[in-house]
């Protein structure tokens, strides 16, 4: 049936029935701000998940998205319920890792610090900067030491694809840029606009991380769509970022952005293996058995595997 994921809530829990037939749900969309939803799709199921970190920002929809079987998750809720700092980030990424997801597409509203990102077009980042404060930002940790390598924070082959699809949608797009992650909610002040700028920075957001460091953790192939709303507020002596200047961007670049979800879900679908995958391979340095059986069970999703190997 074609459905709007707003009305995925009427459907009845079964918290099993992305297992049916042995299908797998191998890719996900993690909406950003103004993406709740994606209408005119077929709807398959509707998921409430618990994890060990608690619950994940919405219940998460199963779809078919350009012909394959696809998981939406609104990252602040349904309603934009949650600020940026308090984004479940990594009950998010558990659950979606339970149903066999191995690629996530991120959408995420971002503001330019460049003139060649020019509000209304598409980003596609190539690298970090971490700004955040207060999030956990990590699996590891109470009792279990890790530490996997992030010096390319987004999947390449993911981002090659994506790149290749949007070009070809007309729409104005870049694929390489330096993402600010800041704290928030408020939006930079002057002061901290032209900071970023002095650094090399293109973008400046609020969602990024800890997302993608928990999706390399977690082994899965991570890349963001930048989608921008604005011009920060380095430009002049004019007045900042608002909201409503914000929105009113943004209200296009969604509609853009659900026309193009079918093209990208359809190019990355049949990738193969990938670094990214293995990301914790080697990553664990606390000594199996020196873990406790709680750290096991909590992590055994992510990392049970390389334990049971080494056992």
């Amino acid at each position: 049936m074609a459905a709007s994921f707003r009305h995925a809530a009427a459907l009845p829990e079964c918290a099993d029935s992305w297992k049916i037939a042995g299908m797998k749900t191998r890719i996900a969309v993690i909406g950003g701000s103004g993406l709740y939803e994606i209408d005119g799709v077929k709807l398959l199921d509707d998921v409430e998940i618990a994890t060990p970190f608690g619950n994940p920002s919405d219940r998460i929809a199963i779809a078919e998205i350009g012909g394959e079987r696809a998981a939406f998750l609104p990252r602040h809720g349904r309603g934009h319920r949650f600020l940026p700092s308090e984004v479940p980030s990594r009950a998010n990424l558990w659950a979606l890792k339970s149903l066999g997801v191995e690629q996530v597409i991120s959408i995420s509203a971002v503001g330019s610090l460049a003139e060649e990102c020019a509000p209304g077009s598409f980003v596609l980042p190539d690298q970090l900067i971490d700004r955040t404060i207060r999030r956990p930002s990590s699996f590891f940790g109470d009792g279990v030491v890790g530490h996997v390598s992030f010096a390319e924070p987004f999947c390449p082959g993911m981002r090659d694809r994506i790149a290749a699809v949007l070009s070809r949608s007309g729409h104005a797009v870049r694929d390489r840029a330096t993402l600010v992650c800041m704290e928030g909610p408020a939006f930079s002040s002057r002061a901290e606009s032209l900071l970023h700028r002095s650094w090399g920075a293109h973008l400046v957001g609020m969602t990024a991380l800890p997302e993608a460091k928990l999706a390399r953790e977690a082994e899965l192939c991570y890349a963001t769509v930048a989608m921008v709303t604005d011009w920060d507020c380095w430009r002049g002596e004019g007045e900042g970022v608002t909201l409503e200047m914000v929105l009113a961007t943004m209200r296009q670049n969604v509609q853009d952005i659900k026309r193009a979800l079918p093209g990208l879900v359809a190019a990355i679908a049949d990738r193969g293996d990938c670094p990214c995958r293995h990301a914790a391979a080697s990553a664990i340095v606390t000594d199996p058995s020196l873990v406790t059986a709680e750290a096991k069970q909590r992590l055994q999703l992510l990392y049970g595997r390389y334990w049971a190997a080494t056992a």
